[in-house]
């Protein structure tokens, strides 16, 4: 089948459900426009559920078209996707406030290579996509105007609340076990918006890609708990040191 009448059919299947996911104007046109399938292959291209690719989690078109309408974007607003992963959400902004408008960071360079190959591939390669930590965003095309951050965390990223403009806003899943949607303002200010479920942020040493995985201050802090708690053998009573 012709994947434009698949696009259709998917934005209409948003629109019509209870809810209503995909709601805006821009939106729709955006959402039809990008071929999905130079993303995420034509066999997973329109069916709405989530997958795995490269070590992470490729979002829903339902909860990809939820986290757009929440972050609202205006046309030639700045905007930056922290989370870049296969590079398709970056490309529905990009229909909407031009392609140079969006900046994409992924810490798995992996990541950043195949969503640069999808982006050109779809006809948005003047999105720029950077290996980057997530949290420290990308302070040299600052100040944006929206950030969407596909990650969970629970605290909003200082970094990246001091690279919003005055008016602007961070869309992001806040917590890390029940998360929520979450709007921040640049004054860090949130409004909450329902239930979602996010793999966490990773930070260095913890992506997929990894030649030599470091350990994180997470684990640390764990296996010196485990080391506290643990008994050396002396300190066991069923040895018989005599015996």
């Amino acid at each position: 089948m012709d994947p434009a009448v698949l696009r259709d059919d998917m934005v209409d299947s948003l629109q019509h459900e209870s809810k209503g996911v995909v709601r805006s104007a821009w939106l729709s046109t955006a959402m039809r426009a990008v071929p999905r399938e130079a993303f995420v292959g034509e066999q997973q291209a329109y069916s709405d559920r989530p997958f795995e690719r490269l070590g992470t989690r490729v979002l829903s078109p339902s909860t990809a078209g939820r986290v757009l309408e929440t972050l609202s974007p205006e046309e030639d607003d700045n905007v930056l996707v922290v989370g870049a992963g296969v590079g398709y959400t970056a490309a529905v902004l990009a229909e909407h406030v031009g392609a140079a408008n969006v900046h994409a960071i992924d810490i798995t360079r992996r990541l950043v290579i195949e969503a640069r190959q999808n982006l050109a591939e779809a006809g948005y390669d003047a999105v720029l996509v950077d290996r980057r930590d997530g949290a420290a965003g990308l302070p040299e095309y600052a100040p944006y105007d929206r950030i969407l951050l596909e990650a969970a965390a629970i605290d909003p990223p200082r970094a990246l609340l001091q690279q919003l403009t005055d008016d602007g806003r961070l869309v992001m899943p806040l917590g890390t076990g029940e998360q929520s949607l979450a709007v921040v303002e640049a004054d860090g200010s949130v409004k909450r918006h329902g239930t979602v479920a996010f793999q966490p942020m990773l930070v260095e040493g913890e992506q997929a890609d990894t030649v030599e995985r470091n350990r994180t201050h997470r684990e640390d802090r764990e296996r010196a708990r485990q080391a506290a708690q643990s008994r050396a053998g002396w300190e066991q009573e069923w040895i018989d040191w005599d015996g």
